[in-house]
């Protein structure tokens, strides 16, 4: 069967047909345990790479507007790269709570939980966890199913929590990501993909030109820390207003000192159900990535705390806005905020969540 695959392969190469499969290669060792680097590749040559280490999509390579192949995520060449503390958790699946907890701590049922984290919600979170990972092969799209169990008082949240990730590419050049999850005892769940996307594929340093719209009406106002105070407020006459295509470094300066955008988008869609949250277009390369979601919230950021003093694939050095990302999740610091929706999964309830990217080329 195999002599076959790679017939059927060297055949496709030669009339110039793209095969949809799965390969995977050798990509190092963590705690002892064997990383490897899957490749997901649809029938049009797209290709989305993964390692079981945090979960973490090292690649996504699709074709811009005159068809040549490109990078459109930030990431390493090793895993070296990946482990060291200068790694901002690009590409990888963070947990249990992402984001923003107030005080590090949050309350279930009358119970006081302190848990260990920083700022953004984890210090050895799911990103720096080593995952079960297995190819899903399909006639029509192929899969890599990662799984996690993070066991009772893992960083002081409780519950032993059942964790599984199905990363598919389709035929029409989607990454669809689907979060499953499961716990034995109360416990808050919040999930996000951290990918950083610069849709140019190499050819701009900075994704200032990259025109951007949300659908969204209004952010979450935070204070001190980032940490949200439960108002939301309207997006109109503010530099966060992208209802309407807006490069992102059009307003850039107007906020923060000209530091960046880092917020959160309440969007328009709160019924859970799969709808479009945000369109990003690149001119320099012609691509546009459409991201859906049944999440209620989406995190702007754009690649502020990026620097020279870290280089990333191919040792290029990253720039500040060098990329951004769009986190689609619950809100922050939600298991504090009485005003936002519950985020606390319980035994016998099943998380779901869905978040599809979407690409294609302007020519």
């Amino acid at each position: 069967m195999k002599k076959l695959a790679a017939l059927l392969l060297a055949l496709c190469a030669f009339y110039g047909v793209t095969a949809q499969r799965i390969s995977k290669i050798f990509f190092g060792e963590a705690d002892g345990q064997k990383i490897w680097q899957y490749t997901l590749q649809n029938s049009k040559g797209m290709q989305v790479k993964v390692i079981n280490y945090g979960a973490t999509i090292t690649d996504i390579i699709t074709p811009d507007k005159d068809g040549h192949m490109g990078d459109v995520v930030l990431g390493f060449d090793s895993l070296k790269q990946y482990i060291s503390k200068d790694n901002a958790r690009m590409g990888a699946i963070r947990g249990r709570v992402t984001n923003r907890i107030a005080n590090n701590r949050f309350i279930v049922d009358g119970k006081e939980y302190n848990v260990i984290t920083s700022k953004n919600g984890e210090v050895m979170g799911t990103n720096k966890k080593i995952w079960n990972i297995e190819e899903v092969p399909g006639k029509k799209e192929v899969s890599l199913k990662v799984t996690y169990l993070s066991k009772n008082g893992e960083e002081g949240f409780p519950g032993n929590l059942n964790l599984t990730v199905l990363y598919t590419l389709t035929n029409a050049n989607e990454l669809k990501i689907n979060y499953t999850v499961t716990t034995d005892q109360p416990t808050p769940v919040v999930l996000t993909s951290h990918s950083y996307f610069n849709l140019s594929g190499g050819k701009e340093d900075k994704v200032l030109n990259t025109e951007v719209q949300f659908f969204a009406s209004q952010y979450l106002e935070t204070g001190k820390g980032g940490i949200p105070d439960g108002n939301l407020l309207a997006v109109k006459g503010t530099p966060f207003d992208f209802t309407s295509p807006q490069s992102i470094g059009k307003r850039i300066q107007d906020f923060n000192n000209g530091d960046g955008y880092d917020l959160t988008y309440a969007l328009r869609n709160q019924s859970g159900k799969l709808a479009l949250a945000a369109v990003a277009y690149e001119p320099a390369s012609g691509r546009i990535m459409k991201t859906y979601t049944t999440e209620p919230g989406v995190v702007f950021y754009t690649g502020n705390a990026l620097n020279e003093k870290l280089r990333g694939k191919g040792g290029k050095p990253f720039t500040k806005h060098g990329a951004f990302c769009l986190e689609t999740q619950h809100y922050p610091d939600s298991p504090n905020q009485p005003k936002f929706a519950s985020v606390i999964l319980r035994p016998g309830e099943t998380f779901r969540s869905e978040t599809v990217y979407q690409f294609s080329v302007k020519k």
